[in-house]
């Protein structure tokens, strides 16, 4: 039985020393050497086959850190894994307590192209595992031909209802094809657009006018966070259009990363796909010719077949289904308590799947350094992160004989 781990780890601005990333912010050596410290302590506390990252601006910089903890796992082990000649070497302890060094030729990194100059940079995300890929990992960020999304008429009016479009994502996609014992796993790593208000400066202007807090104008700031809104929904909806193509050739499917909203908002929804209605053939059909014209229960179960196969789980609350824990969270601001960082499985790992390939058997947050926005010691997130890291632990199944 193959067991394996993977995890999701937004680091929160990884760049060198003495590097600008966003307008006059950088790190110090000494604050560098601390982030360092701190991140290579997290990877090997979760000890993840599998490792995505978000929030990487630099490769050299993620290199260093995984550089840093290969040595440190390599002291680790020389000084608590026995050697053959003691009797005992063989005590299934040492199993546990043993940490594989991560290969760095199994890292694939996605840069930002909308990365510039100091002041302007831009953070990628990256994949490592330790099981290496099957093809190259494919970065997805500028699109091919323009998405437009078009607005149907309301009711009573006729004409266009205007549309919108994207044609760049806000970060990139990184998509991989990982080998894992006999399946190979297409994982996508995400980091979708936040939260932050987004502000047109007119030109020649400095800055935006709603980014002028001495002259607050709320209704401004309001457009800025529905911008910042459509093209996170519209950022999961390509998502979902590759994740669709993987389900449909019959891949087994995990999507992790920093979503920037909680399991049940919309964008969140559109990644994971729809929950099925409770019985189709209490519902009208879609040509309805009177009130009597419901869905046949052969139908029912078609449609309901048709939803679950291109459906996503939380592995989150597959464990808290499991555990009976009632809460779990990656972020905190402003006395708010949320998981906005999730991985997604396919069908493919669901326990009430008879033919599923493997089984979670557990799920860890590491999230005691998160501190609430409005705390006293909250600036320390600046070195560490303000994410906590989250990790699925699968067990492959081994076919019936």
């Amino acid at each position: 039985m193959t067991d394996f781990t993977i995890a999701s780890f937004n680091v929160k601005n990884l760049i060198g020393a003495d590097q600008e990333f966003y307008e006059f912010l950088s790190y110090t050596p000494e604050e560098y050497a601390w982030k360092r410290d701190w991140m290579a302590d997290q990877m090997m506390s979760l000890d993840a086959d599998i490792i995505g990252f978000q929030e990487i601006f630099e490769e050299d910089a993620l290199r260093d850190v995984i550089g840093e903890a290969n040595k440190r796992a390599a002291a680790l082990n020389a000084a608590t894994i026995p050697d053959e000649s003691k009797r005992y070497h063989r005590k299934a302890i040492f199993r546990k307590l043993a940490i594989t060094a991560w290969n760095q030729d199994h890292l694939a990194f996605a840069p930002n192209v909308a990365d510039s100059g100091p002041g302007a940079r831009r953070p990628g995300v990256a994949v490592l595992s330790r099981f290496g890929f099957v093809g190259d990992p494919v970065a997805i960020q500028d699109l091919p031909e323009p998405l437009t999304i078009p607005f149907a008429a309301l009711r009573g009016l006729e004409g266009e209802a205007g549309h919108y479009t994207l044609t760049r994502l806000s970060r990139p996609i990184l998509k991989a094809r990982i080998p894992v014992g006999d399946q190979v796993i297409t994982l996508f790593n995400c980091h979708l657009k936040s939260k932050l208000g987004e502000f047109i400066r007119p030109a020649g202007a400095e800055f935006a006018p709603e980014e002028d807090l001495t002259n607050y104008d709320p209704v401004g700031r309001a457009l800025g966070a529905a911008r910042a809104a459509m093209r996170r929904m519209a950022e999961a909806w390509v998502l979902r259009k590759f994740i669709i193509a993987e389900l449909h050739a019959g891949h087994p499917v995990v999507v992790l990363g920093d979503f920037n909203d909680g399991e049940h908002a919309v964008s969140s929804e559109i990644v994971s796909g729809e929950v099925p209605f409770k019985n189709y053939a209490w519902m009208l059909r879609h040509d309805a010719k009177n009130d009597r014209d419901r869905y046949s229960e052969k139908e029912n179960e078609r449609i309901t077949r048709a939803v679950e196969a291109v459906r996503l789980h939380s592995a989150e609350k597959l464990f808290v289904r499991k555990s009976l824990r009632d809460m779990v969270y990656t972020s905190a601001f402003g006395g708010v308590f949320e998981s906005i960082d999730q991985i997604y499985l396919s069908r493919h790992f669901h326990p009430d799947n008879p033919k599923r390939i493997a089984d979670m058997t557990y799920f860890s947050v590491l999230n005691d350094h998160i501190t609430d926005g409005s705390h006293p010691e909250a600036p320390y997130n600046k070195l560490a992160s303000d994410h906590g890291q989250i990790m699925a632990q699968l067990s492959l199944r081994e076919d019936e004989p």
